[in-house]
Order: C-alpha cells, then sequence, then structure tokens
C-alpha cells in the first residue's frame, strides 16, 4: 500500500474531502508541509468519502462546506460519523447559520473551522485538538448548540385524525413534565 506524502510514525492522517478541486489541492498542498500531518484527498461526494477511508483510513476528515447543499453535507457528516465514530469530522465553514451549526454537531461533527476569518495556523491547530478528543467551535457556535438543547421541543399529542387529543392545559402539563419539572412545580 502505497504510504500518504509526510507519513511518518505519530502522524495524524487526515483526509480533505472537497467538490472544488483546486481548493482541495491547495488545502492539501499547504497541510502537507505540517511535519506531524499525513494527507489524503478525495471529492466530497459520499461515496468518495467512503472508499477514501476504505483505502486509505484516516484519524481526521476535512469535509468542505457546500453551500448549494446542506442536506447532503449533513448526510455526508451523519453517514462518515455511523461507519468511523472514532473519526475526527471538522466541517470547513465560508460563512455559518444557527441551523447549520446545530445539525453538523448531531451528525458527528467534532470542528467546526470557518475559513473566511481564521488563519491557516488556527486549521492545523483545530486538527491536532480534535485527534485529541476535544471540540473546535467558536463562542457563537457553542451557544447556537446551548440554545438547541435547551429549548426543549413542545409535546403534541395527536390522533389518527391529526387532531389534538389535549386541551392546551394538558399541553402545558406534559411539557412541564418532559423538561423534568417535578409534580410540586407543576401543581404551582
Amino acid at each position: 500500500m502505497k504510504v500518504p506524502s509526510g507519513a511518518s510514525r505519530g502522524s495524524i492522517r487526515v483526509l480533505v474531502a472537497d467538490t472544488n478541486q483546486t481548493q482541495s489541492q491547495l488545502l492539501s498542498s499547504a497541510l502537507r508541509r505540517q511535519p506531524s500531518l499525513s494527507v489524503t484527498c478525495c471529492h466530497s461526494d459520499l461515496s468518495d468519502c467512503l472508499q477514501a477511508m476504505r483505502s486509505t483510513p484516516a484519524d481526521i476528515v476535512l469535509l468542505a462546506d457546500d453551500p448549494a447543499d446542506h442536506p447532503r453535507l449533513i448526510e455526508t457528516l451523519r453517514n462518515l460519523h455511523a461507519n468511523y465514530p472514532q473519526t475526527g469530522l471538522i466541517l470547513l465553514l465560508d460563512n455559518y447559520d444557527r441551523g447549520l451549526v446545530v445539525n453538523a454537531m448531531r451528525a458527528g461533527a467534532r470542528g467546526l473551522f470557518c475559513r473566511a476569518c481564521q488563519p491557516f495556523r488556527a486549521l492545523c491547530r483545530c486538527i491536532t485538538v480534535v485527534h485529541e478528543g476535544q471540540f473546535w467551535a467558536n463562542t457563537e457556535q457553542m451557544g447556537y448548540v446551548i440554545a438547541a438543547l435547551t429549548s426543549a421541543p413542545m409535546a403534541r399529542v395527536i390522533g389518527a385524525k391529526g387532531e389534538g387529543l389535549l386541551t392546551p392545559r394538558e399541553e402545558q402539563v406534559v411539557n412541564l413534565v418532559a423538561e423534568g419539572i417535578g409534580n410540586r412545580e407543576i401543581a404551582q
């Protein structure tokens, strides 16, 4: 088996997955200059990523954002995480919104790196941090995740015809129970 460029004992194996071939080659070339990284690259389609992981396993996958198709991107993250749960997944973003951040973390991303506002040196640090088992996200992104965790979805009980079976007050009590509120506090 051919060893990727820059491979050495103790190096972090990185797979760069991007739909933009030029960006992928430039990033891969820059990362290969880092002595602690061993780099391969592929197209960011799920089948290409899975094939690349089968042929050359990676410790970290850098998956480039495709602004035109976020659902496909999230599906790729989810499948990579399901098939390779020990691999650190880092999403490379040019910009982000609340939904993308929360969905990417739910799908298994351990790092969210904004290429537009962070230098290359920070990407190298991000790779190392995620490889060590930590998460990489800025304060705003973590705020989105925390807000998603603290907002409980409203429980709604409906019948076969789609009509609500509970009164508004009963729904309120069900939601309080779902939030973990005790009987005494609910009674008050």
